[in-house]
């Protein structure tokens, strides 16, 4: 009978819990209010996660009701020192608000631009965030890439669409206080850090305002009204010609601006709370912003990761913008005003005294008796207290669900609440030492008197739709407390559910197994991302469903859940399902089962073009299967009207799960002018087509992601002429795809090593190209330096594309200075061609500034500050208000040859199918057979 009594109180609990949390979770279906308990994506956490450290965290966030949000532009641009300090010290509920996914910044780590960039910068962000313990979420703005002015940024995503984000971010999240790094004015150094920082405090008071974005809270959310923020006491500097603005290397007038009061003032931001960052913690074993800089150490895309500073003071400065509490003008927290405890939870609902406050107080006193109790080598001891703090929270959710209060103070109250619970099970996850491991079963387990002491078995990495498979999950009880499973299953974020055993009891002994069988319905969809960017020049994503914006990534297809009775208390484990493959060097690597096509189809580069000189042209289609088995089919190309591709049809067969073929076609176009064409590659398999292909982004160590793109080639007819049989050398730079573009004019690259780069070894080459940042990706490349120029004095030609300041040491044939590296940010700004009949404008293509039309993204990066005579600088351009720029294309014969640095952003260029990127290139490359150039 106890028996049954205990499963009828654990059934009504979670009943109870079921109705508190059906209104958010279908409003936040992505749980971005963090209201629910958050499936585990990674295998192995960080120490600081797991166990007794864990518990004390828990334990301090379960004693106060405070939150924070910090409202960011880019990746990286958090104070993550703060964030550590109050999240894991304090024990503030604590999220990061961050608007771009960076897609417009560096990448030294891999091949992955524009929308793949942000999904690998959007890993390394979610990885550093397990170091600073916050919660993460998103606008829905592109980072287009360096900008000099808040107005160019507004112009490119809308005020309205960047508050939009940010009033639904707070409104989901509830934060008590907001803070920014930046304070929406020149200190900021960023066009797009200033609008983080205006849009920091114009949400302080949107956001609570029912008038603003009412189709947000007729989907589900309330009004939120934080009260307090703040925003860094910036970094600069006030001369005598006034302040100086990093963004465009000007002086500006000194002038701040609270967006809050509407006040200017020409006195810089006082500091009125300072934090603590260098402050020790022994949870951590080190200070929290050594702590945080390991977590933006893995934010490697940038600047190939950090080190970790020396302990010590480190004191950040912060200044209020505006509150809607009294407080002093010194401050010690962000806090000072606000009643953080659990009992404060009561202002939320000031039609209610009789009831609310006493529950309130009684949970306190558990956390406070469990607190007293803890112990680093016995944390069960509390585990009863965590139970009945748990219970009661229950059952105040329940009173509250049932109580005449009003609609939005259900909502506040009933968030706050949810959140306690939330933590509640966290903490009794960690005092008890459970664990969930779930992982795709593999087709052979290990065997032999050695099994034990091996890795996992390998597995496959992804599924496909109508696919069967099996998942094993386990839960281990490291407290010696009996405890029963309720209920185990896995879910899929349709709804789709698949039940395991249910009501055995956990042996403290041994690990509860279960295996779980899964068939995956015909219409399963792809695992990927939830927003798109249309074209590299479109500056925001659309999300098509409206409950996910603002969230990291899709759900994953399948989670495991697990809920253990503890005396009549449900504890809820859950654990995204894994897949294991082992790689050299990181051993084996667990990471999340995602769902891919049968077969995934590509051509790349996605666009290009066709010189009105070709009779044919090569188009390749790439076709991967993920059949688990043989896959047989073909691949016909739709083409333009009157075209035709040999062959009509290619059939393949590939054996098994992750094999691919390349089918190369011959295209044969009819009356080729200059504008856009399309092509599709289609491949027809099991009845069915398939018109798009994914690619994995990411790198070592990193959670990858799959990127989908039609299988379309978009080419444009060019006027493009090339020396014939060119033989040029490549040696490839950070993310590098111009080598493949080159294709296009029939120009077949030789990609070289640093061992390559000899004068014997160089000397059969035309030209030869150093792919972007190459002097940042190759540290030995500068010893190599004479080489290229002995080379070039023989009669060879050297371009250097864009570099960084690794550059910076007179590494060209006469001295230069590449000094800030400035930028042309705006790719409409007009070009000045200083010497039009210059024989590198002028042959085998003619050069003009209509060249410079239709470009993307910028027009350059690191143009050269000042130049020996012998250097000819062939072109000028600027942004608005900037100092004319000659410094993009340099010129300088050498010996018989030449070098040329050219800072136009020409790898950004070619894989878009730019014309005129082509055309001058083509020169570029045809230098050593200009017939118009003495040698």
């Amino acid at each position: 009978m106890a028996n049954f009594r205990g499963f009828f109180q654990t059934a009504v609990v979670l009943a109870i819990g079921a109705a508190a949390q059906g209104q958010s979770s279908k409003a936040d279906p992505a749980n971005l209010a963090a209201e629910r308990v958050q499936p585990s994506v990674t295998m192995q956490n960080i120490a600081a996660n797991q166990g007794s450290a864990a518990l004390w965290q828990t334990l301090t966030k379960l004693r106060t009701r405070a939150s924070l949000m910090m409202i960011v532009a880019h990746p990286d641009d958090e104070d993550g020192g703060m964030l550590t300090y109050e999240s894991r010290g304090q024990g503030v509920h604590t999220a990061m608000l961050t608007l771009t996914r960076g897609e417009g910044g560096q990448n030294i780590m891999s091949g992955d631009f524009n929308d793949a960039l942000g999904l690998v910068r959007t890993q390394e962000l979610l990885a550093a965030d397990r170091y600073l313990g916050v919660d993460q979420l998103w606008g829905t703005e592109v980072d287009f890439g360096f900008s000099k002015t808040k107005e160019e940024s507004f112009s490119a995503w809308s005020h309205d669409r960047v508050l939009y984000d940010a009033v639904r971010a707070v409104r989901l999240y509830r934060p008590l206080v907001i803070t920014a790094v930046f304070i929406g004015g020149l200190t900021d150094g960023h066009g797009q850090h200033q609008v983080s920082g205006e849009i920091a405090q114009e949400v302080f008071e949107k956001a609570g305002d029912p008038n603003v974005f009412p189709d947000q809270i007729k989907a589900g959310l309330e009004p939120w009204k934080p009260l307090k923020v703040y925003a860094r006491v910036p970094f600069f500097s006030i001369s005598s010609k006034g302040m100086y603005d990093y963004a465009t290397g000007k002086y500006a007038p000194v002038h701040f601006y609270n967006y809050v009061t509407k006040e200017s003032s020409t006195t810089p931001p006082m500091a009125n709370v300072s934090i603590p960052e260098g402050t020790y913690s022994p949870i951590l074993g080190m200070t929290y912003v050594q702590f945080a800089r390991m977590g933006l150490g893995l934010q490697k895309t940038q600047n190939g990761g950090m080190g970790v500073p020396s302990a010590g003071q480190f004191d950040v400065a912060y200044h209020r913008y505006g509150s809607h509490v009294k407080t002093t003008e010194d401050e010690k927290t962000f806090f000072d005003g606000i009643d953080t405890s659990l009992t404060g939870i009561a202002s939320l609902a000031t039609s209610e005294s009789r009831f609310l406050k006493q529950d309130l107080a009684a949970i306190e006193a558990l956390i406070q008796q469990a607190v007293e109790k803890y112990s680093v080598c016995q944390p069960q001891l509390i585990a009863p207290l965590l139970h009945d703090g748990l219970h009661n929270t229950d059952a105040l959710i329940a009173k509250i669900e049932a109580s005449n209060l009003s609609v939005q103070e259900k909502f506040d109250v009933l968030h706050e609440l949810h959140i306690k619970r939330v933590q509640f099970n966290a903490a009794l996850v960690e005092s008890l030492g459970l664990s969930l491991r779930a992982q795709v079963a593999p087709e052979h387990e290990n065997s032999g008197p050695f099994a034990q002491f091996r890795d996992a078995p390998d597995t496959f990495v992804s599924a496909v739709p109508g696919q069967k498979l099996a998942v094993q999950t386990q839960v281990v009880d490291g407290s010696g407390i009996t405890l029963t499973v309720r209920s185990s299953k896995l879910t899929s974020p349709s709804g789709t559910q698949y039940q395991g055993k249910s009501n055995v009891a956990l042996d403290t002994d041994h690990a509860f197994s279960d295996r779980i069988a899964v068939t995956l319905p015909a219409d399963t969809a792809a695992t990927r991302p939830p927003f798109v960017q249309a074209n590299v020049e479109q500056a925001f994503y659309t999300v098509a469903d409206p409950a996910l914006r603002n969230a990291s990534l899709p759900p994953y297809p399948l989670t495991a859940k697990v809920t253990l009775d503890y005396n009549g208390t449900p504890i809820e484990l859950e654990q995204v399902v894994q897949t294991a493959h082992r790689v050299t060097g990181l051993g084996t690597v667990y990471e999340p089962l995602v769902i891919v096509p049968a077969i995934s189809i590509s051509v790349s580069p996605g666009a290009g073009i066709v010189p009105l000189s070709e009779k044919t042209f090569m188009l390749t289609a790439h076709v991967r299967s993920n059949v688990k088995g043989q896959a047989t089919g073909s691949v016909h190309l739709e083409l333009p009207e009157g075209w035709h591709a040999t062959p009509e049809q290619a059939p393949f067969t590939l054996a098994k799960d992750g094999d691919s073929i390349d089918l190369p076609f011959t295209v044969t176009p009819e009356h080729l002018t200059e504008r856009p064409y399309t092509m599709t590659a289609v491949a027809s398999f099991n009845g069915q087509e398939f018109r798009e292909g994914y690619k994995t982004v990411g790198y070592a160590g990193l959670l990858p992601d799959n990127i989908y793109r039609p299988a379309i080639y978009s080419a444009r007819g060019v006027d493009v002429k090339v020396a014939p049989e060119l033989k040029v050398g490549y040696l490839p730079g950070t993310g590098d795809d111009v080598s493949a573009s080159l294709e296009n004019l029939g120009i077949h690259t030789t990609t070289l090593t640093m061992a390559d780069l000899t004068y014997d070894r160089l000397a059969h080459f035309d030209a030869v190209v150093l792919g972007v940042r190459a002097y940042a990706a190759y540290l030995e490349l500068p010893a190599a330096t004479s080489q290229l120029l002995a080379y070039a004095r023989a009669g060879g030609v050297v371009i250097v594309q864009y570099n960084s300041g690794q550059y910076d040491h007179n590494f060209g044939p006469y001295p230069y200075v590449l000094g800030e590296a400035e930028r042309v940010v705006d790719e409409t700004d007009s070009v000045k061609l200083l010497h039009p009949e210059d024989p590198l404008l002028t042959w085998p293509n003619h050069i003009t500034p209509k060249d410079f039309d239709g470009w993307v993204e910028e027009r350059g990066h690191g143009f050269m500050e000042s130049w020996d005579p012998h250097y000819t600088a062939l072109t000028e351009t600027h942004d608005p208000g900037q100092d004319p720029q000659q410094g993009g294309l340099l010129y300088a014969k050498t010996g018989k040859g030449a070098y040329i640095y050219v800072a136009y952003a020409l790898y950004r260029q070619l894989p878009e199918g730019v014309p005129g990127a082509y055309r001058l290139f083509a020169n570029l490359l045809s230098l050593d057979k200009n017939p118009h150039v003495t040698h």
